[in-house]
């Protein structure tokens, strides 16, 4: 009785031994609530601190309200013109996801029968009743107003599609499951089309991994332009981003909170900005490498850290990046090309196979950068500012192009090392037999000679071979002699002796 009592109401089960659906439904107004809670809390507070506040509590609640609807990516209204307001906080947008998609996840990790009401269904119900009321609330008079059926299209879109992807990470054999497994062959089967000299077999999840690490390199390229760019203002640049927050203690704060919300929209602006395209702070602006285009900007920490007008010059070095962001996706490629992580009996890919899966890499991450453009970009009002943000398809063939150009070369000569002369893969630090038989046809004999004795496997060009033979093999011989002379070394540290010790 005693354990009973102690239990909680809502962990009771039911009479099919699954949680109840009113449960589920809580856990879902739950979500809402703590997510409106991250962004009240510190609206409130700044409210509560800001002397001469020209508006009530009900203005301060409204403003967190459009807020929250901005995280998810929901349009409002601003001002009296009501001039649309859509830049989405991909911070506060990021948040949001990771609460629904753990709901979802906690939702399906409950065991036990469920009616079909449960589950992540009563947790998207749940969610979207907060949404309803939140929206309802800022469709009132007011600096920022909702957009009533709008708003609540887009919070219900993302609520499911994120509480649907955690229940999936838990329950992989529902419906959605199926469907998203059997767009993944689809897309994989699209090789299988292809002839089988163009054919990477296995390399769809090779050929993932590449464009995130690609992806992954731009966004730290795009992190490090905009460290780099506060560095330069404070040092060099007349301190234009302090000077904005000499306005006192709340609008400080104000400040700081924005610019944290808006700091990973500012990281895929500077991405953009690396990959050559840049992208537009108001209609008829441009600020790229090659120069920059600005008029009258709003007063804002992150907008002070743009490059000053002009042409580039020396800017035009940040293009650099994205080639350093595409060496990783290369050995990756070209190790799989080798026949190395792939799957059992598929072999080394060819030439053409091995261009194929880079440029499909490219597509994939080009399709990625084209959707994060967009997503980074809004308006903050009607007129000049309704364009803010890169030009989402400019971008994402940018970041197509210099992955394509950077991987397909890469990849093909990691494979060409991973595979050696012959074709077929090496071991790590000895050199294949067929290898070693094909360097005598093409350029003569081997001279191999124990290890210990300090040369092994010195290549001598054969009389009569032509000139690539001449100039490649004394750079071989280099090569071969360092390392003979660094595994007796490591011979002689280890103890060891040769044959003949």
């Amino acid at each position: 009785m005693t354990q009973l009592m102690g239990r909680p109401l809502l962990e009771v089960p039911g009479e099919l031994g699954g949680r109840p659906v009113l449960a589920d439904l809580l856990a879902g107004v739950r979500t809402a609530l703590v997510g409106l809670a991250l962004v009240g809390v510190p609206v409130l507070g700044l409210w509560i601190a800001t002397p001469y506040a020209d508006s009530d509590a009900a203005g301060a609640t409204r403003l967190a309200g459009a807020l929250w609807l901005l995280g998810h990516g929901a349009p409002v209204l601003r001002g009296g013109a009501d001039a649309p307001l859509t830049l989405t906080p991909l911070l506060l947008g990021a948040l949001m996801v990771v609460r629904l998609y753990r709901a979802g996840a906690g939702a399906a990790s409950r065991r036990g029968l469920r009616s079909r009401w449960g589950g992540p269904v009563a947790v998207w119900t749940g969610y979207c009743a907060v949404a309803v009321g939140v929206v309802l609330h800022c469709a009132g008079p007011g600096p920022f107003r909702s957009r009533v059926l709008p708003d609540l299209l887009v919070v219900g879109l993302l609520a499911g599609l994120s509480t649907a992807a955690g229940f999936r990470s838990v329950r992989p054999e529902t419906a959605f499951a199926r469907f998203l497994r059997s767009v993944a062959v689809g897309t994989g089967s699209w090789f299988d089309r292809l002839p089988p000299d163009w054919r990477p077999v296995g390399g769809m999840p090779a050929v993932c991994r590449a464009a995130a690490a690609a992806g992954a390199g731009l966004v730290a390229a795009g992190g490090l332009l905009v460290a780099g760019a506060a560095v330069l203002d404070a040092m060099t640049g007349g301190g234009r981003g302090m000077a904005l927050l000499g306005r006192g203690p709340a609008a400080l704060s104000g400040l700081l909170l924005l610019t944290v919300l808006l700091l990973p929209n500012a990281v895929l602006w500077g991405a953009a900005y690396a990959l050559g395209p840049g992208f537009e702070v108001g209609a008829g602006t441009l600020v790229s490498p090659g120069g920059t285009e600005l008029g009258a900007v709003p007063e804002f920490p992150l907008f002070a850290l743009l490059p000053q007008e002009g042409p580039g010059g020396w800017r035009l070095a940040v293009l650099l990046l994205p080639l350093l962001a595409g060496l990783v996706p290369a050995v990756l490629l070209g190790r799989a090309a080798a026949g190395r992580r792939s799957p059992v009996g598929a072999g080394p890919w060819t030439p053409a196979a091995t261009a194929v899966a880079a440029l499909a890499a490219a597509l994939l991450l080009g399709a990625g950068a084209a959707a994060l453009g967009w997503l980074s970009g809004g308006a903050l009002a009607a007129g000049r500012m309704a364009r803010l943000g890169p030009v989402p398809w400019w971008t994402g063939l940018a970041a197509a192009g210099w992955l394509a150009a950077v991987a397909v070369p890469g990849a093909l000569l990691v494979r060409h090392r991973a595979l050696g002369p012959a074709g077929v893969e090496c071991a790590d630090g000895v050199e294949c037999a067929d290898a070693v038989e094909q360097a005598e046809a093409v350029e003569g004999p081997v001279d191999a000679r124990s290890p210990a004795g300090g040369t092994a496997g010195l290549v001598r060009p054969a009389p009569g071979r032509g000139v690539h033979a001449r100039l490649t093999v004394p750079v071989r011989r280099r090569a071969l002699e360092l390392r003979a002379r660094t595994h007796a070394l490591v011979r002689r540290l280890s103890g060891q002796r040769g044959p003949t010790g």
